[in-house]
């Protein structure tokens, strides 16, 4: 299954958009075809020649030609870039522009003879007064002349009309163009009335009130101009995108021998080492060797504050080095850098179309066929009741000239095109236009607890020293035993005692005790530290400080103890704390009616402890990995669900859920699985992600109101039906050209919307069925395997020495890793349950619990 991108020339309308994709549909081999009328781009996918692609287009009366060399050469990343950047300039709006100028000119003049002198008696040449046919084929040779400057209409309108596809130019074409013959018939009737010898106020009855010269000059005159605003303001609608490109680093300064040179981007290979100075951009993904700096991220983050960067850490292409010397090591390069994808996303995501679109789309393959039925029927209905011919003629050509099938071709493409670009703009991605569109109808957030809600690494907490120690005394202790340690509660405490600049001692005769802690000697004395199981064998532990100890354990944190030679130092807690803007983010989408369910693997107590700190609805506890996708497809029983995580755990969950938000500092698979990217890891930017699609299906809904209801008023007014409403085929020819504009510059105002403003949201008008117990969802990970009609055993283990959720995944992985096991809960103060494919013995799981450090209770 093969995916090209073609450029289409030749369309102009929605119409056209409609017909390019029935042509290329028919060819076989195809399934599926997406067209953009915006980027004038389609996107093919099926096993098919590009050769049939191209000829089936050209067939229906339009250009095609491969985009970006797809099926020849591979083309270097810079080259894509610059292929990408080519199909975004605007190269329509200076060709209209001259087209406009030059209509204008000879528009003055001829209405300068047909209103100026006519009506108001302006001064014209005496060859010319009271010259019926002089000024009859004046006016020919002008209308002549603008209609020549605005041929394109013609040819394309007419070459569609022969290909059985009529357009919007076929509108125009044919509106102008009967204008322009029924006027070169009356300029024939003149000629033989004069050599029959008619008398003037005949002629003068016949030239004014019959000859339509500057209608057939006015209407592809008219349309031009709307044209023009319209292509302008298309323009713009990518200039998000267009300035993202311009950030694209063109070289590199890289290491060759000892030295560094500058070479093009495309010449850096993985592993190379290259620096950058202060004020330049970052040429490629990689990670710092040497120095320290700030990085301004604002080109994919949104985050107008610089990020500290030092030795050890990411850097991403395409941000800005903004104060310290420093070297780098390549990870990533080419397609592979983060702004590489994100550009493809939003690339990709403009030439996707929304579900919405497909309506229009519907009527716009139909539209221009029906309007020329109705003139023709206007017209005749007017000639079978007793109108001059001239009038019937008048209403069919203003119903022809004043429907836009543009509006409605518009109206989503171009509110997509600026969500997406608003959204890259602030660090939100949406893979697909249908993202976009969906992610604003959502009703429940699923949040994965550890690394969305939470930091995702563990944090000091709190420090209570015992009776007879100072904090920094008995701080400087803990740092110097846990220095040594490499348990990830461990480098907590070290990572808090290097930011309180905490003292290191010596510490000999260290020695880490598995599963309960650790112990050493520190100026001769002995210390041991770990959990109170470890540490109350060797002192009385205070009851005041025990009893923090449990109410800190069932606040989800992991309290380590620490005495020195039978007496009790103190107690530090340590947990993976709430991030800073969770509670915020949960509250933001309360606010806007959406119901938010935690989910994560902690016993009930733990997890209500964290729910009741992020403030969400409901909390789903001891929930395993695999549980989270049948937990989703319950939930979406009462409602559109959005799935926020990080993890690889969480990628079943993010594909299942009817839209999947990854947070950006999360995994590759987690990023690849989801329809929405948070390039900021900040859980506000989920609120922010609804609020701007909720935001562009609004001007969607707006513009497609607008479009129809355009059409459905104007069409009987044009047609006469509006008794005291008379319309001419000029004033139809403006109101078309307003239309487009219209629509283009309501998407435009989504520019001005500021994703993170929280003051003006609403809830939804549909809320998620309420659910009357949190059983009803805890219901899907009882019964996951039992939905499926397997038949499962499950046996309980009593484990010691689990201190902390790092302790628990890897007594996890050791269970799992126990052929007949095919799932374990582990939970650090419980034990773990095994689900059992086959029976496992017991002497088996012992040996495997004993082996990884822990001990075996039964």
């Amino acid at each position: 299954m093969n995916e090209c991108k073609y450029q289409v020339s030749g369309m102009t309308c929605a119409a056209c958009q409609a017909h390019v994709e029935k042509a290329v549909t028919k060819v076989p081999g195809v399934t599926s075809v997406n067209v953009s009328l915006l980027t004038n781009s389609m996107t093919v996918t099926g096993d098919v020649n590009a050769a049939d692609v191209i000829h089936s287009v050209e067939e229906a009366g339009y250009g095609a030609s491969v985009q970006d060399g797809t099926g020849k050469r591979t083309l270097s990343e810079s080259e894509k870039l610059a292929a990408r950047e080519e199909a975004l300039k605007d190269k329509e709006t200076p060709k209209l522009f001259r087209r406009l100028v030059l209509s204008l000119v000879w528009l003055v003049i001829l209405m300068y003879l047909t209103m100026g002198h006519n009506m108001l008696g302006a001064p014209i040449p005496g060859f010319l007064h009271h010259n019926v046919i002089g000024l009859a084929i004046t006016q020919m040779l002008i209308a002549l002349i603008v209609i020549y400057i605005n041929r394109a209409f013609f040819i394309s309108g007419f070459k569609s009309l022969r290909h059985g596809s009529p357009n919007m130019d076929t509108l125009v074409a044919l509106g102008s163009g009967i204008s322009f013959g029924w006027s070169l018939y009356i300029t024939y009737k003149l000629t033989v009335l004069i050599t029959a010898g008619a008398d003037f106020g005949t002629l003068f009855e016949l030239y004014h009130h019959q000859l339509y010269y500057e209608s057939a000059a006015m209407i592809p005159a008219l349309i031009t101009v709307g044209k023009t605003l319209e292509s302008l303001s298309k323009g713009r609608t990518t200039d998000a995108l267009k300035n993202l490109m311009k950030l694209a680093p063109k070289t590199a300064y890289v290491q060759r021998g000892d030295d560094f040179m500058e070479v093009g981007i495309d010449e850096v290979t993985l592993g190379d080492i290259f620096m950058v100075k202060p004020g330049e951009s970052i040429p490629v993904d990689g990670t710092i060797i040497e120095g320290s700096t700030a990085i301004d991220e604002s080109a994919l983050t949104g985050e107008s504050i610089p990020v500290d960067k030092e030795k050890g850490d990411h850097i991403s292409a395409a941000t800005m080095n903004t104060s310290g010397f420093i070297k780098a090591k390549a990870t990533r390069i080419g397609e592979d850098t983060t702004f590489s994808q994100i550009i493809q996303m939003v690339s990709d995501a403009s030439a996707t179309k929304a579900p919405i679109a497909r309506i229009a789309d519907k009527v716009s393959g139909i539209f221009v066929p029906v309007v020329i039925l109705i003139a023709l029927f206007v017209g005749i209905l007017w000639l079978v009741t007793g109108a001059p011919l001239s009038y019937a003629l008048e209403k069919a050509i203003s119903v022809l000239v004043i429907s836009c099938p543009c509006a409605l071709g518009l109206a989503t493409p171009v509110a997509i095109m600026v969500g997406n670009g608003m959204g890259a703009k602030n660090g939100i991605l949406f893979k697909t236009s249908e993202a976009l569109e969906n992610t604003g109808r959502t009703q429940i957030v699923a949040l994965d607890k550890t690394g969305t809600i939470t930091v995702g690494k563990p944090e000091v907490t709190d420090i209570i020293t015992a009776d007879g120690y100072t904090k920094e005394e008995f701080l400087n202790i803990a740092f110097s035993l846990e220095k040594l340690s490499e348990h990830p509660l461990a480098k907590a405490i070290v990572t808090y005692g290097e930011k309180k600049h905490c003292t290191a001692f010596d510490i000999t005769d260290f020695n880490a005790v598995a599963g309960n802690g650790l112990s050493g000697n520190l100026r001769g004395v002995s210390h041991h530290a770990g959990s109170y199981n470890y540490i109350s064998q060797m002192v009385n532990v205070p009851s005041k400080i025990k009893e923090k100890a449990e109410e800190l354990s069932s606040m989800g944190k992991t309290p380590l103890f620490f005495e020195q030679q039978g007496k009790l130092l103190g107690m530090i807690a340590v947990a993976d704390v709430i991030k800073d803007d969770s509670y915020t983010a949960v509250k933001e989408l309360q606010n806007m009616g959406i119901e938010v369910v935690m989910l994560t693997g902690d016993n009930k107590r733990t997890a209500k402890a964290m729910g009741d700190l992020a403030g969400v609805d409901y909390v789903v506890a001891e929930v395993l990995p695999g549980e989270k996708e049948a937990i989703i497809r319950k939930l979406q029983e009462r409602g559109k669900v959005a799935m926020v995580g990080d993890g690889i755990n969480d990628a079943p969950a993010l594909t299942k859920a009817d839209t999947g938000i990854a947070i950006g500092a999360g995994s590759d698979v987690a990023i690849d699985c989801a329809d929405v990217v948070l390039m900021n890891s900040k859980l506000t930017d989920v609120s922010a992600a609804i609020r701007l699609s909720r935001a562009t299906l609004r001007c969607i809904h707006q513009n497609l109101f607008w479009a129809f209801a355009y059409n459905v008023i104007l069409i009987p007014m044009a047609a006469g039906l509006y008794h005291s409403i008379q319309m001419n085929p000029m004033i139809g020819a403006a109101a078309m050209s307003i239309s487009s504009f219209t629509v283009c510059m309501n998407a435009l105002r989504l520019n001005l919307f500021s994703v993170h403003d929280a003051t003006k949201d609403k809830k939804l008008k549909h809320p998620a069925e309420p659910v009357s117990s949190l059983d009803s969802i805890n219901e899907s990970g009882n019964n996951i395997n039992e939905s499926k009609g397997e038949s499962t055993m499950t046996k309980e283990v009593k484990i010691q020495g689990m201190m902390c959720e790092h302790c628990e995944a890897r007594v996890k992985k050791v269970l799992e890793g126990l052929e007949g096991v095919t799932a374990a809960d582990v939970n650090k103060d419980t034990g773990a349950v095994l689900t059992l494919a086959s029976d496992v013995s017991d002497d088996t799981i012992k040996a495997a619990i004993e082996d990884a450090g822990y001990t075996y209770l039964g």
